[in-house]
């Protein structure tokens, strides 16, 4: 069964730096997303609105592209980004290990935690 790669938050941002084609989704909810973003374009997909994206997904998401997927600590996004890949047939996916709150500690101190 397909699973994401885990991927550090200094890894994403060398790539993204690199101007790898990555697309970033965030599956968060709306409060959260006003709190902390991150400084690239994302994909905002929020779980508990799966009825309104889930039959555009495909859309949505370039399959030729290397998706990372993030959350506030990675586990709502694991569980995207294993959907993704095992009902969808995505595959390289990522999953941000420790979700934006790792990218505020390891990255940008400026992305607020919470």
């Amino acid at each position: 069964m397909s699973q994401p790669a885990p991927i550090s938050a200094l890894d994403l941002q060398q790539r993204l730096e690199r101007g790898e084609p990555i697309q970033l989704v965030d599956v968060r909810e709306d409060p959260e997303l006003a709190m902390a973003q991150l400084p690239h374009p994302v994909v905002h997909l929020p779980l508990s609105r799966s009825g309104d994206w889930m039959a555009t997904v495909e859309e949505r998401l370039d399959r030729d592209r290397p998706v990372a997927v993030f959350c506030h600590a990675g586990v709502r996004s694991w569980n995207f980004a294993c959907w993704l890949m095992q009902e969808h047939g995505y595959g390289q996916v990522w999953n941000l290990r420790g979700g934006i709150d790792a990218w505020s500690v390891e990255v940008d101190p400026a992305v607020p935690r919470y």
